[in-house]
């Protein structure tokens, strides 16, 4: 039995211009997109802040909010986003948390990465993508946390910038987006197939030079899922075996229960540093 093959003409000039046009496009509105989104929650917590403490001016809350962030060592965005949706320290009171439990930071020896500084952020989600990567044998990945509802992806590898453009923050019709409302693995095989994605996304990844990936949501003991890690590859994929299943499973654990830990006491650190210069500025 024979198999027709039709093959497209090649698009015209005017067809080539007109599709460079569509992406510049494209990308000029999700990097506004992405601006709005990371002021927003900056704004929403600098009216907190001057409402809470008194203070001044919007650009007094963002001087404490930058201080805490460097002292700590962690994102400003972060530091907004914990103080919009903490429960709000008693009125008058000189400490935010005094009945916290400290616990000490759970250990990173699964990712193989070596000695790891558990209070660096960054440095623990390089290698816990690295090590998906490893194990996936991808070409490129991703590690997103869950932050006021949507996912931020904090850090990448070998993806180009249209790509970390467009899905700085992702909210539904995604592999990632599905495994974190799931809480399961999420392989999607070609992604020139699937009905995973819509037409504008899929096309974003296709040029990006994906076309399979997997998401491992993270999740600690609470069951809560504050992250996926994706890794990409530029060819479909079949699948993956079960040791590779049970390693990816393993790193889900892993930074799962160093990301409740970090939360309840890196951010919650920062968030009573800001409190303690708040109450006693002169």
């Amino acid at each position: 039995m024979e198999i027709a093959v039709t093959y497209d003409e090649p698009p015209s000039s005017n067809e080539k211009t007109s599709q460079a046009q569509a992406r510049s496009l494209r990308e000029r509105v999700v990097s506004l997109e992405k601006q709005i989104r990371a002021r927003s929650q900056v704004a929403l917590a600098q009216g907190l802040l001057m409402g809470r403490y008194g203070l001044a001016d919007p650009e007094e809350a963002f001087a404490l909010m930058r201080t805490a962030s460097q002292r700590a060592n962690i994102k400003l965005h972060q530091i907004a986003t914990a103080l919009v949706t903490t429960t709000a320290p008693a009125v008058g009171a000189p400490v935010w948390f005094p009945d916290r439990t400290r616990t000490a930071a759970p250990s990173l020896a699964d990712l193989r990465a070596g000695t790891l500084d558990a209070r660096n952020q960054g440095q623990v989600l390089d290698a816990a993508l690295s090590r998906v990567l490893e194990v996936s044998g991808g070409d490129a990945g991703n590690a997103q946390l869950a932050e006021g509802g949507v996912l931020r992806m904090e850090r990448h590898m070998g993806h180009p910038q249209a790509f970390t453009d467009y899905f700085a923050f992702v909210e539904d019709g995604t592999s990632c987006s599905r495994a974190a409302h799931v809480a399961r693995q999420v392989t999607v095989r070609d992604i020139a197939v699937t009905d995973v994605f819509d037409e504008e996304t899929r096309q974003v990844i296709l040029e990006s030079g994906s076309r399979a990936c997997h998401s491992v949501p993270l999740s600690g003991p609470d069951g809560t899922v504050r992250g996926v890690i994706s890794s990409h590859h530029d060819r479909p994929v079949t699948g993956f075996a079960r040791t590779q299943l049970a390693a990816f499973d393993q790193v889900r654990q892993v930074v799962g229960e160093w990301l409740q830990w970090y939360r309840g006491t890196v951010v919650l650190d920062a968030l009573e540093d800001l409190h303690h210069s708040a109450v006693t500025r002169s």
